[in-house]
């Protein structure tokens, strides 16, 4: 395996990686960002206010985002043990 053929599989993984994962982080960091607003204004400084909506809001991303992440998951796995023999040979 030429290390040419190792950075690509690790680039590529890597993109995967942050395109799976940013709808949950913005969805996490824009209701972050509304609640601490929230807190701000009316000085409510409850712990639990800043987890629990995050914790649903990710929640339903997960639910609404899950099937579009699992299929580019699949794809990336389905590209690299179908290219395995190359890799490999």
């Amino acid at each position: 395996m030429s290390p040419e053929t190792v950075i690509s599989i690790a680039e590529n993984g890597i993109y995967v990686t942050l395109i799976i994962s940013a709808p949950l982080l913005l969805i996490a960091l824009i209701i972050g960002l509304v609640v601490s607003i929230f807190q701000a204004t009316t000085q409510i400084q409850e712990q639990t206010l800043a987890f629990v909506p995050k914790i649903v809001g990710v929640l339903i991303g997960v639910i609404f985002f899950g099937p579009w992440m699992l299929s580019h998951m699949l794809s990336y796995a389905t590209n690299i043990f179908s290219n395995l023999t190359r890799f490999i040979g």
